[in-house]
């Protein structure tokens, strides 16, 4: 193998590729990124058994061949080298590597013993990508983190025509997210896709812009495989069985009888700043009344803290109870200015909603926290 690549190309992409390796290889050759060299195309892999990374960039090959290194140590040279073309040349079991007067000679693993990548499965859909990187970062942080709940670890996809549902929950909440996307096949698929793969992905593919194509393997074949294709880049993931997946939309409330609009930002501010005499499993308290919000926290015996600020209320006034750390997350994710909060009560579940310019409650957001009973 012998080609030249740009510097920039080639660091952008080892750096994307080694997000699929193992932080603890049960194989060594797993640790290695591959480097495949034909036709005028280099492409990097990188695999970990449950998620596949490839990326394909324009090279100027010289002679064909096949590579595989170290992918932590290769990511960690290609991004200090100088901005000069690469020039990389596999003899033997070395690799060497070339920027302008930086010389780098690498040892390689054995190519063959790299177990084969899984083939991208046919797509069944295509959806912008900078929205769907955003909207999976909405819905991944309600998402578990218990790996002895590996159901609840997943963010569900699922279709319904032209709208593309993503939704997440660890039993506490339940973040979902709508998009509009462009289907290619007659069925409605769904998936459960590991959350932290998925966000890892769509954050990599969100800036590149353009399309993203969403591929899912055929439910016959038994891969059980999520395909995500845009700029270039592949990746693919293993699913999570999602037989026993919780029927968390139907937690949403049909009608409240309140609703609340405040200030995001200045929220998140009094939240953070009241929360820090909460104990660990703490609640802050929100009571809402025709004079505006006040968020209290603390104990008779502890600590206290207490802030006003201002809301508008339509209903009678209402007290309840959040874990902080779990609204915050919901308010810092809502991407608004303003927040609409509904309720039907104390010891129901309340909805956040970013509100758009017009005043408007964008319902094709929607994170849903339960309260914590306290008494007062």
């Amino acid at each position: 193998m012998k080609l030249r690549v740009e510097r920039d190309v080639l660091a952008d992409a080892v750096a994307w590729t080694a997000k699929a390796l193992p932080a603890r290889p049960h194989i060594p050759v797993v640790a290695g990124v591959l480097l495949h060299a034909e036709g005028g195309e280099l492409t990097v892999c990188g695999y970990d058994y449950e998620t596949a990374n490839r990326q394909t960039m324009d090279a100027s090959v010289q002679s064909d061949g096949t590579a595989l290194v170290s992918g932590r140590l290769l990511a960690e040279i290609t991004k200090s080298l100088p901005g000069k073309p690469v020039e990389l040349s596999a003899a033997g079991t070395r690799l060497k590597l070339v920027c302008g007067a930086s010389v780098f000679t690498l040892p390689t693993m054995p190519a063959e013993d790299y177990p084969k990548l899984p083939a991208l499965p046919g797509t069944v859909g295509h959806v912008n990508a900078a929205a769907f990187a955003a909207g999976v970062a909405q819905v991944a942080v309600a998402a578990g983190r218990d790996d002895t709940l590996p159901l609840l670890t997943g963010v569900r996809v699922e279709t319904d025509g032209p709208v593309l549902r993503l939704f997440a929950t660890d039993r506490y909440r339940v973040a979902v997210r709508e998009l509009p996307w462009e289907p290619v096949v007659d069925t409605d698929p769904t998936a459960l896709v590991p959350a932290r793969a998925l966000h890892d992905t769509a954050k990599a593919l969100g800036p590149l812009g353009g399309r993203l194509a969403l591929a899912l393997a055929d439910a016959t074949s038994g891969e059980g495989l999520l395909g995500l294709s845009a700029g270039g880049r592949q990746t693919t993931s293993r699913l999570l069985d999602a037989a026993n997946y919780p029927p968390v939309l139907t937690l949403f409330p049909t009608s409240p009888t309140r609703e609340v609009r405040v200030d995001t930002a200045t929220l998140i501010e009094v939240v953070k700043r009241v929360a820090l005499v909460a104990e660990r499993t703490a609640p802050v308290l929100l009571t809402f009344n025709e004079r505006g919000l006040i968020v209290e926290a603390g104990g008779a015996e502890a600590a206290r803290a207490s802030e006003a600020m201002e809301a508008d209320l339509a209903g009678e006034e209402l007290t309840v109870g959040f874990n902080p750390h779990l609204l915050l997350d919901g308010l810092g994710h809502l991407g608004s200015p303003t927040t609409a909060l509904s309720f039907v009560d104390a010891f129901k579940p309340a909805v956040l909603r970013p509100v758009d310019a017009d005043g408007t409650a964008d319902s094709t957001f929607r994170y849903l926290l339960m309260p914590i009973r306290v008494s007062r």
